[in-house]
């Protein structure tokens, strides 16, 4: 195990509280999540799944939502995601889109696995071929889809990202 920062220990242990705090509050699962940057705590974010009926509201996505508006970017780049656990593929798609910087995390996926929060079929998913998924999926090719995309690349004052 790496040595880490008092911050870093700090920013942890309040994610894990947070975790225990709004779970215990019939808020969600048992997952928190703090984004902090230059010694800053940008936001923090809970599992809120359940409680506003969102399968998107994971702790992390609630934080990086909450530290885009706060930082009013949707570049979290220097930024560090203390999390009770390892990212789902969800969590760890959009801590690349945000450009999170690092991660630091508590518990495991195999632990929270143990509890019956299994990513793995997710995971494994991933990988496939678009045809060889679970969920049945179609490439419908379209001319106007087409052009949108041209539209976008040809666009001389769009916020590349």
């Amino acid at each position: 195990m790496n040595s880490i920062s008092e911050d870093d220990n700090r920013a942890l242990q309040r994610a894990v509280q947070l975790s225990q705090e709004r779970m215990q509050a019939n808020l969600g699962g048992p997952f928190g999540a703090v984004i902090m940057r230059d010694g800053v705590v940008l936001a923090e974010g809970w599992n809120e799944v359940t409680s506003s009926n969102d399968p998107t509201a994971h702790a992390e996505v609630t934080a990086i939502r909450r530290a885009c508006l706060a930082v009013n970017d949707f570049s979290l780049q220097g930024a560090t995601l203390y999390t009770s656990c390892e990212p789902c593929p969800m969590c760890l798609a959009s801590a690349y889109w945000a450009r999170i910087s690092r991660i630091v995390y508590a518990n495991t996926r195999d632990e929270a696995a143990s509890i019956g929060f299994d990513d793995a079929f997710i995971y494994d998913e991933m990988p496939k071929a678009p045809h060889e998924r679970q969920i049945s999926m179609e490439h419908q090719p379209r001319a106007d889809a087409k052009a949108a995309f041209a539209d976008w690349a040809a666009k001389t004052d769009k916020i590349a990202y």
